[in-house]
């Protein structure tokens, strides 16, 4: 057994003083309040393990590498194709290795990887049909992190059925049998679930949708949802519906089923995903691609739970995605204070990871997973900072360190295992040079 020592800990929703944690076999087993300070300690707040519920791995080689002639959509994704192209298992593991490591630095402790780059060049398959998602679980575990790979179907080019062109064939299985074959030689283990996913209604025909819906029921299930008015326009035109009501009419909208984005909504949208669903929001990539501000507090009202994610990987930083749910509502309403810090971090913590399939983890309290994340009170952002506000003042590299299932991952700032700015490095030049 462990015991660490928190001067200052989020339990149950606020800031306790002086917390005893004690840990065994990977679990939390008791949580002691203005307890004494024996046991290992943990400087700062420390708070329960982030959850990143939408990522794509490979998109952190576009960073700062997109916004030439001032960058468009399109620069963004001309480069985002061109690395598509070019990866293969061994550099994809190279990659996600130290994008997890980048993670795990954040305070992430579970990723889940939305993952549509399955095949080999013009979509033939490698001997191992799941050798790219082997390659992402590898990769997670070697960071010390859980992932929730989220499999999935990318079938055509448009709402319209057009055909996979060029690079997207590496992300085709063909049909939905083609894809639900080789989804289901992947197998979950320590640290890894395997989930799936729609990639939107422009890639996943409607005809499919139900017995997709069937197949995967109570799997975690995501989907990109009307990130762009384009989207929702096509999907009229040609369903004569919203994305959401399609999806809907599909029975895809399930408790386990989490919309991405859910930018561009309509009042009947925001009464379907309000009907429990998990929302995810990414806002730092949802600015970046000017995609627009999604109604966070209308979702969370109509009864969605929120969730987070770092998507393209513009930046790796939860708090920014938290505060930039509260932040983007004051731009778009004028107004202050639609979230509370707690809410804020429920959604970054329990309900993300809970969206992923992991409902033992996300709370410092007994019973659950031993991750815990300690935070910087005395960086130039934190210092004077109230504990209970800090979700508006850190950064990622406040965090110090990083517990995931008991295992300490990240001491002092530093990986313990990757020299996570050195990997990044070598392992963008490769897959760009």
């Amino acid at each position: 057994m462990s015991s660490y020592h928190a001067a200052y800990a989020w339990v149950d929703g606020k800031i306790a003083r002086d917390v005893r944690i004690d840990v065994a076999d990977g679990y939390i087993t008791n949580v002691s309040m203005n307890s004494d300070k024996s046991g290992e300690s943990l400087r700062g707040l420390v708070i329960p393990g982030f959850a990143n519920a939408h990522s794509h791995a490979f998109h952190r080689a576009l960073r700062g590498r997109t916004h030439g002639d001032r960058g468009s959509f399109w620069t963004w994704r001309e480069l985002m194709y061109q690395v598509a192209g070019r990866l293969d298992p061994d550099s994809y593991f190279t990659l996600a290795k130290a994008v997890y490591g980048e993670m795990a630095l954040a305070g992430i402790t579970t990723v889940g990887e939305f993952h549509y780059l399955h095949h080999g060049p013009d979509g033939v398959p490698y001997a191992d049909p799941n050798a790219m998602g082997h390659a992402l679980i590898a990769a997670a575990r070697e960071a010390g992190i859980r992932i929730t790979l989220l499999d999935a179907v990318y079938l055509t080019a448009g709402v319209e059925g057009k055909p996979l062109e060029g690079v997207q064939r590496r992300f085709g299985d063909g049909s939905y049998d083609g894809w639900f074959e080789r989804f289901e030689q992947l197998h979950g283990g320590d640290g890894v679930k395997i989930g799936a996913a729609l990639h939107s209604v422009r890639a996943a025909p409607a005809d499919g949708m139900a017995t997709f819906a069937q197949r995967t029921g109570g799997l975690p299930v995501h989907v990109h949802l009307s990130e762009q008015p384009a989207e929702n326009e096509a999907c009229r035109n040609v369903h004569g519906c919203s994305p959401a009501e399609l999806l809907d009419a599909m029975g895809v909208w399930q408790p386990t089923t989490t919309a991405v984005h859910a930018t561009h909504l309509s009042t009947a949208d925001l009464g379907i995903l309000g009907d429990g669903q998990y929302i995810c929001f990414c806002p730092t990539t949802e600015r970046d691609l000017a995609d627009g501000i999604g109604p966070a507090r209308a979702l969370a009202d109509a009864g969605a739970t929120l969730t987070l994610g770092s998507d393209s990987h513009a930046m790796i930083d939860i708090f920014e995605e938290a505060r930039g749910v509260e932040l983007d509502e004051r731009l778009a309403t004028r107004q202050r204070g639609h979230f509370t810090a707690a809410e804020l971090l429920t959604a970054a913590t329990s309900a993300g990871h809970a969206s992923l399939g992991w409902s033992d983890t996300g709370e410092i309290a007994a019973g659950r997973r031993a991750d815990l994340v300690a935070v910087s009170l005395d960086s130039v952002r934190t210092a004077g900072t109230d504990p209970a506000g800090l979700i508006f003042a850190a950064t990622a590299a406040d965090v110090t360190d990083v517990i995931v299932d008991g295992r300490r991952i990240v001491t002092d700032g530093r990986h313990r295992s990757i020299d996570v700015p050195a990997a990044l490095r070598d392992a963008i030049a490769g897959v760009l040079s």
